[in-house]
Parts: structure tokens; sequence; C-alpha cells
């Protein structure tokens, strides 16, 4: 092939095994078009994952067919179709299980200030091919024949681990800043390390993704973040300047020195945080100290250990309590102060990190869901370390519950990864004192309901002891009620009754 390299017969076979269970579907479309005179292709990602040994979960296919022509061939076959990509080409169908887009070789042409493409349909599967952002993304399948296509050494790339583009990098990027971006997710998602001049070019390009939507910079992120081991692409976009553009709080972290753990600086710190809390996701309290705490466990969630009891379960990925592990030390350079005998101190900086991880996340156009969440952890982060060896009440405990509210899992599994010191010792005994106080939660939740705390009277009950109509001051009784029962555990409703008659008389004398 010109300008491609010779594939492996056995590569190829094994690629065509993968895609055994689509093949029928792959011929039988290449087919229609053929027999209506047009080619058609698999290309892309379903292409790249064929090799590797992995089945895509959508079909990507490029024709010389107009959209018009594609219609007209689709039509009787598709179980349905879709045209919301039409002005770009492209015609979404599915058929049975399959998810489908074809579209039409493109040849775009790109204003380079607004990065916005005036479409052009090419005539060639070449031509459409170099326009493709890596070229691991730039092999194709003809259909019906299975002859593969591979002009730019993808295959090669592949096998090396190593992320090229077809075009120039400059041109490339300079057509779709976001391919920066993109070169980073692969990185985490597939290990791959970007060739010297792709990295030059992300370097000195970096400026340049500030041209790109925060919504297709966030989604981007955050497949990233969702990776398997995102570490490596992190650190790319860090190390060119790309997260200076859209997460500058990020590379802010290299700088700062963490007064607990002086081997490594806060960025460093942070990126094991993730790591550490990606390995907990999907883990139960038994599970990670251990133990086996028959009915003591939390009850209402979807995990279970051994003994059959059921304890909440953050799922892989939970992009929640990544962002947060990756960002909770955020407010860190902000508030260094350099101490007396040359210590550093960062006070109050997971209050500070809190409201500039808000902010960031805003900017991000994440969903109000996500930064009330993500902020939430950031703030909560270091309440643990209040603990100590283990002298809470029963009414801390439960305060510790109440403001982690929905979130308590997440903040066993950021406080339980927020532990780097290399100091085994020190390692083991955070470990057994946080593994005490999830055993403590455990038994006082199921000794008191405390995953859904509420004063002992409901607000008609309260309005009837007091015989107050509801509003504001109603509203204070119940706060009143409800730090009764976070004090002292539950007392009976003749003696909250009894309490709260009290406060009352306090409260009018």
């Amino acid at each position: 092939m010109p300008g491609g390299s010779a594939v492996d017969p056995g590569l190829l076979r094994a690629a065509v095994a993968t895609l055994a269970p689509a093949l029928p579907l792959l011929r039988e479309l290449g087919e229609r078009f053929a027999a209506a005179g047009y080619e058609l292709a698999l290309v892309g990602g379903p292409v790249r994952d064929a090799f590797l040994g992995r089945t895509a979960p959508d079909l990507d296919f490029t024709t010389d067919a107009s959209p018009d022509d594609t219609l007209a061939v689709i039509r009787g076959w598709a179980d349905t179709h879709w045209e919301i990509g039409r002005d770009f080409g492209t015609i979404g169908l599915r058929k049975g299980d399959a998810l489908i887009e074809i579209t039409t070789y493109r040849f775009d042409v790109y204003d380079r200030a607004t990065r916005k493409p005036v479409v052009a349909f090419g005539d060639s599967l070449a031509a459409d091919l170099v326009r493709r952002d890596f070229t691991v993304n730039a092999m194709a399948l003809r259909l019906p024949s299975l002859e593969f296509v591979d002009l730019h050494g993808g295959l090669a790339d592949l096998a090396a681990g190593r992320l090229r583009t077809p075009a120039t990098p400059e041109e490339s990027f300079a057509d779709d800043p976001l391919r920066m971006m993109r070169a980073a997710r692969f990185a985490a998602q597939l290990g791959f390390v970007v060739a010297p001049e792709v990295y030059a070019a992300m370097s000195a390009r970096a400026s340049t993704l500030a041209m790109v939507s925060a919504e297709r910079v966030r989604d981007e992120f955050v497949k990233l973040v969702s990776a398997p081991d995102p570490r490596q692409g992190l650190t790319l976009l860090v190390d060119t300047g790309l997260s200076d553009v859209f997460l500058p709080e990020l590379s802010a972290l290299r700088l700062e020195v963490d007064e607990h753990h002086r081997h490594k600086d806060v960025y460093e710190h942070s990126l094991t945080v993730l790591e550490q809390a990606i390995a907990l996701e999907g883990s139960t309290p038994a599970s990670r100290a251990g133990l086996r705490v028959g009915t003591t466990g939390m009850p209402g969630g979807d995990g279970a250990d051994g003994d059959g009891t059921a304890y909440p379960v953050v799922e892989s990925p939970d992009l929640v309590l990544r962002l947060a592990a990756l960002l909770h030390d955020v407010g860190k350079p902000a508030t260094r102060r350099f101490e007396a005998g040359g210590s550093v101190s960062f006070h109050h900086h997971e209050l500070v990190g809190a409201r500039m991880v808000a902010m960031r996340l805003r900017e991000m156009r994440f969903d109000k869901e996500t930064i009330k969440a993500v902020a939430r952890l950031v703030e909560l982060h270091l309440r643990f370390h209040g603990y100590g060896t283990g002298q809470w009440t029963d009414s801390a405990v439960r305060r510790y519950v109440t403001d982690a509210g929905p979130l308590l899992e997440r903040l066993h599994l950021l406080t339980r990864s927020d532990c780097t010191t290399r100091n085994a010792r020190k390692a083991a005994r955070l470990a057994r004192t946080y593994d005490e106080l999830e055993l403590r939660i455990a038994r006082l939740a199921v000794e008191e309901e405390l995953a859904a705390v509420r004063p002992e009277l409901n607000g008609h009950e309260i309005a009837a002891v007091l015989g107050i109509a509801p509003g504001p001051v109603l509203g204070q009784a119940y706060t009143f009620l409800l730090g009764l029962r976070l004090d002292e555990g539950p007392i009976g409703k003749d003696a909250a009754a009894e309490r709260l008659r009290q406060w009352w008389a306090q409260r009018d004398a």
C-alpha cells in the first residue's frame, strides 16, 4: 500500500475475528452500497479496537455516497435512522443492536480563527483518512472485500503504542485544537506515548485550545479522568501547558511542597491520591479493612461482603470521586504560609479549595450536582484528621455522617486515599483508625438509622406541641430538635417533646 506498511496476515485475521459478531452486518451493508455503485469502509475507532482485541460499541463508516444517496441505500434496511449530522455528511442509524454512523468522505477547510469548518465532501478514501486526528484512527477496512487500508503507518504506531498525526501535527492541531486534548485522552485510555513532533506541536500551540468551547474541552477531560489510569494523560496536559488554559489550578500544584509529605510536591501527591481512589472504587468497608462486621454494616447499599451484609458501593469509574481526589488540595497555593522554624502551613486550604473548585467546574460547564458534590468533598476531606486516635464522641460521629450526607462513601474513599506517606507505621496507624471510624459509623447506622437522621418529632408534631403555625419559628424548632438528635441520639418522642417545651420556654424568657 503506498505510504503505508505491510500488514501481518495473522494480525489481520485476529482483527477480523474480533469483528466476527458484526461481520454479517458489515458484509451486508457493504454489499448494499456496492450494488448501488458506492464505496464503503469501516474506519476509525472500530478498526483500531479490532487490532487491540476489543469490540467497539458503535460502528463508524465512510463512503463516497452523498447523505441523500446514503439514505436511499439504507431505506428499508435500517430499523430507524436520524439526520442530526446531515449538514456534516453524517447519517445515523440503528440495525438490531448496532448503532451506526455513515459519513460522506470529508475534505474540511477550517477558519482557523474560529475553528469552524466549512464542510466540503471529498471523493476518495485517501483524502478522508489524511484529515483524521491520529494515524491509529486513520486505518480502514473496505467493505465488503475486507481489504485493509493503512496509508499512514497506523498499525505500526498501534504496535509501538505511539500517537502520530496523518498530516503534520501543526496542521492537524491548527485545524482542530481539541485534538491535543484527544492526544492526552488516548494517552490515558490506551497508555500511548505521543511522538516527539506531536509533543512539540502541543506545547507550541497549547494556547489555541482557548478557542474551543468549554463544553467540548470538558467532555474530553471527563473521558480522560474516567480512564483506567489517567496519570499519563494528566501529566501530558500539565507538561505541554494545555491544563494552563482550562484548569490552571492543576499546574499550580507542581511548585507547592506539602508539609505532610516533604518527599513529593502537592502535584505528585494529588496524582497518587487519584490513583489510590481509583483502586478503591467498588470496595466496601469490610473488604477495605479485611474485616467481617456481620450485621453491623450500613444498610441500604448495593454491594455485599461474604456474610451477605450490604454496603453502599462507589462504582467505577466515579467522576465525582476522581475529580475530588485530583483537586482536593488546589487551595494550598493560595494559603501557603512559611512559619517560624522553616515549616509550611496551609490553613483552611480545604475551604479555599472548595470555592476554587466550584468556580473552575462552573467555568468548565459541569452540571450543578457534580459541582456541588465535588466542592463538598474538597471541603470535608480533612475532617477525619480531627478524629485523632478515636476520641470522637458518638455525637461527633453523627455530625460527620450528617455533614457528608449522600457523599459519605465517597468521603471514606477520598480520606483513605489521601494518605500517601512512605512511613509504613504511620500509614498502618491511619488505616486502622479509619477502619475503626467506619465500623463505628456502621454500628450507629444500624442502631439509629443514621443515614437518615431526623428529629424525633416531625413538623406537624412540633406545631401541635408548641401550638404554632408553620413558618420560620417552626423551622427553628426543627433545627433545635435535629441538633438534639445528633448530640444525644434517640431519646424518644415524649422526652423530645419535653426538651422542646423547655427550649420554647427559654426562648420566650
